[in-house]
């Protein structure tokens, strides 16, 4: 596994955090976090008799845990029970602390809001709507980006229809996609586009109009090409992406010679000296 490790403020408090990149997700020292929340004195002692009472409650937080090599403040690493955000999480409710009660009321919110969704799904759509706007972004790339999410979800739900289940399936599937639209794989794109590597940033999130287009005409073209045919195998769920993806990187090859210019683009939306956000 190759990793990063750093160190991170929680709350002003120094917590250990290990970026892996095989998962692209960050695992954080829960005796770090534990220290923290509880203000304990001996924090690895306190996390062992939590950790057992979890345990005797079924937590699944305890069955998920991890043990990673992390660097203790003798310079050595020792293996340390780690947990990636959702499990966080999970452990602030465990924790009964002053510290912890903010995360505790902002959870519950969070949580209403999502129950709020699921018996409105509009809701969701004006939430995300909202934080794109809060983010800057223009409203008619908005508009796009959220249509191109939905035309994203057609195609994933067509997937699952086909038997694709595993999440490297469907990276797979994706860069496949992605490599016969623009002639980069999603990480290539990320790369061009001067995106961190070790992030969560969403490639999509900082594509311009034309760029979100013709993602949503690949992915969509694929969706049709599916529901028609009916691959079964991912061998066959693969040649229809490419297929459909094709369509894409044909009519985006047309367009660049009427316009003169490439259609993939460079700016995106962190670099505030050539902002993606600029481009309305």
């Amino acid at each position: 596994m190759k990793s990063i490790n750093k160190i991170q403020l929680f709350q002003e408090q120094k917590v250990r955090s290990l970026w892996d990149e095989k998962k692209e997700k960050w695992y954080f020292s829960i005796v770090d976090i534990v220290g923290v929340l509880s203000e304990s004195v001996n924090p690895n002692n306190y996390w062992k008799v939590l950790k057992s009472r979890l345990k005797k409650e079924g937590s699944q937080l305890v069955t998920d845990c991890n043990q990673l090599k992390m660097q203790s403040t003798d310079g050595k690493f020792y293996k340390t029970d780690v947990a990636d955000t959702a499990q966080v999480l999970r452990l602030i409710q465990s924790i009964p602390s002053k510290k912890a009660e903010p995360f505790k009321l902002w959870l519950a919110k969070v949580g209403k809001e999502r129950l709020d969704e699921i018996e409105n799904p509009e809701l969701a759509q004006e939430r995300m709507k909202d934080l794109y706007e809060q983010k800057g972004y223009p409203k008619d790339w908005i508009d796009k980006r959220l249509r191109g999410i939905a035309i994203r979800q057609n195609l994933t739900d067509e997937w699952k229809e086909r038997g694709i289940k595993e999440h490297r399936d469907y990276a797979i599937l994706t860069a496949e996609i992605s490599k016969a639209t623009f002639g980069l794989t999603p990480s290539e794109y990320k790369a061009f586009k001067n995106l961190p590597a070790k992030s969560k940033i969403n490639l999509r999130d900082n594509m311009d109009d034309l760029e979100l287009i013709f993602t949503m005409l690949g992915e969509r073209v694929t969706t049709e090409i599916s529901k028609n045919e009916k691959p079964d195998t991912f061998t066959n769920n693969k040649k229809v992406a490419q297929r459909g993806s094709k369509v894409a990187g044909n009519a985006l090859k047309e367009t660049e010679k009427e316009l003169g210019r490439n259609v993939t683009s460079n700016k995106n939306f962190l670099n505030t000296d050539n902002p993606l956000k600029l481009d309305k």
